[in-house]
């Protein structure tokens, strides 16, 4: 088992699964910039992909008409790659930015205090460096999908600069998180229609309401060190009636993007990976227990779920579509 990661020994960030393959392959020159890009905890590059698919999904199977063949219907497996590909590399970039603008505050708190640049193990200038490496990876995938798409990913920029900047100034942070998270909801309608249209939006928005969610349940853990240092958030903002506003984000979210769903014709049953997906985000609020780290941790990374269930509900609803004529 890797020790905590501090000034005086190299191990894992705090938060870091024991056992992680970072650390059991890489060798331990390279762990800070793992860290720094988050190799060691997948979920957050889990959770910027999934609007990614569910967008190229919803454009896939839009409007569909009988006999239209299975393939047609299915998103593209090149776009799925450039899209994973590019999810974890601009995870990594704006981790690596977050983490050089929230130094001195990560050093503050008890949970952040062993990522690589408050532990030294990493120099600000190696920091920066990398950071352009990962964003010319993510700039290399964005040139690969049509000039709409691309101007569309240039713009999520700005909002993913303003980002850590956020909770010195607003007790809506998560809100920044969710434009920027929920913008791959966008790409992958732009990717194959070269436009935005209703659909897209809706997903957005929808988007948006579920990341505003997971990520106060996130921030949960860190709510008293928090308040010492001064940095604000939903999980403060809302405190013992976070259940009511959990309730509303995640509500909000599935009518958002049930009217998606309607506004491009997705297939009917594209609604039940819906409705599983509802199901466990209501599980999520009836045992979240806000004064206990380990369980708010537990239940944030179990969105990466809610993804799959929506992913494989829209491939099911554009299955039945190519196998309706025959049934």
């Amino acid at each position: 088992m890797e020790p905590i990661q501090s000034k005086a020994a190299q191990g894992r960030v705090a938060d870091a699964p024991n056992g992680h393959w970072v650390y059991r392959v890489l060798p331990r020159s390279i762990w800070p910039y793992a860290q720094l890009a988050r190799w060691d905890r997948p979920i957050g590059w889990q959770l910027l992909l999934w609007p990614c698919w569910w967008s190229a999904a919803l454009a896939a199977s839009a409007y569909p008409r009988p006999g239209d063949p299975l393939l047609s219907l299915l998103p593209a497996p090149l776009y799925l790659v450039l899209f994973l590909i590019g999810a974890i590399a601009m995870r990594g970039a704006g981790c690596t930015y977050n983490d050089l603008v929230d130094e001195d505050i990560d050093n503050k708190v008890e949970r952040t205090r062993s990522r690589p640049l408050p532990s030294g193990k990493a120099t600000r200038r190696r920091a920066w460096v990398f950071l352009v490496l990962q964003a010319l990876v993510g700039l290399v995938v964005l040139i690969q999908f049509n000039s709409f798409a691309i101007l569309l990913g240039i713009c999520s920029l700005a909002i993913v600069a303003v980002y850590p900047f956020m909770k010195r100034i607003t007790n809506w942070p998560q809100l920044v998180l969710g434009l920027a998270f929920s913008w791959g909801a966008l790409m992958g309608w732009a990717v194959e229609f070269g436009d935005l249209d209703g659909p897209a939006i809706m997903l957005y928005i929808g988007s948006i309401l579920w990341v505003i969610g997971y990520d106060t349940i996130y921030a949960h853990q860190d709510k008293e060190d928090d308040a010492i240092v001064g940095v604000r958030s939903t999980a403060r903002l809302f405190g013992d009636s976070t259940k009511s506003w959990l309730a509303g984000l995640y509500g909000g979210t599935l009518i958002c993007f049930a009217i998606a769903f309607a506004s491009a014709q997705a297939p009917v049953p594209a609604l039940a990976g819906l409705i599983a997906a509802g199901a466990h985000m209501a599980r999520q609020i009836a045992v979240l227990d806000i004064d206990n780290p380990d369980q708010c941790l537990r239940l944030f990374r179990s969105n990466n779920q809610v993804g799959w269930l929506i992913f494989l509900g829209l491939i099911g609803g554009a299955v039945w579509v190519a196998l309706k004529p025959l049934v």
